[in-house]
């Protein structure tokens, strides 16, 4: 086995792709919280909860991308994004992605950190498979990865994922580079 280093100022990661190929029978959930379609968000909006839910996580790919590139995703009828609510104050979304024919993706799933471990998970994916089960939908699938929450690929076991495929990454540290503070993602080391 061939170790490679990673380099000063990056960062690796593990990326672990998951599938369901048939709807589960979904377990009786309940929660406080509210779901409600977000249509067209604004980008500033939606990089603001996007950063508010995946800071601690180290989610980056959204807060990279060019303006106009993200505006096109979030505003393709393809891509539908619901907003999960506690009261009026926005806590979470969910984003299921259509693009490729028969298939749906779950490109982001997620709360913001003082809302998690509160047992609102199981409902949130419960609400996020009703949306992607869908006639002519054959396959819903995910990926988690080792800078996400360590609870997170086991609980998109339970909930019926099997695992398909993993793949690494060695990036930039966003921390490093101004992207994200250095506080984010703590359970990530930094390499400086």
């Amino acid at each position: 086995m061939a170790l490679q280093d990673v380099p000063a100022g990056h960062v690796a990661t593990i990326i672990t792709h998951l599938e369901m190929l048939e709807k589960p029978v979904l377990p009786a959930t309940g929660s406080g919280l509210e779901l409600t379609s977000w249509p067209d968000p604004a980008v500033e909006d939606y990089r603001a909860l996007f950063r508010k839910v995946g800071e601690p996580w180290m989610w980056i790919s959204r807060l990279l991308m060019d303006e106009s590139e993200l505006k096109a995703i979030i505003e393709d009828p393809a891509v539908e994004i619901s907003i999960i609510r506690d009261s009026e104050a926005p806590v979470g979304f969910i984003e299921l992605d259509f693009r490729v024919a028969g298939q749906c993706e779950i490109a982001f799933f997620g709360l913001v950190p003082e809302m998690n471990g509160k047992g609102h998970g199981r409902w949130m994916m419960n609400q996020a498979l009703n949306m992607a089960w869908r006639d002519g939908i054959e396959r819903v699938w995910l990926h988690s990865c080792t800078q996400d929450s360590p609870r997170a690929l086991p609980f998109y076991r339970q909930c019926g994922f099997r695992i398909f495929r993993q793949q690494t990454d060695i990036m930039e540290d966003p921390r490093l580079t101004g992207h994200l503070p250095e506080s984010a993602a703590p359970h990530v080391p930094i390499l400086k």
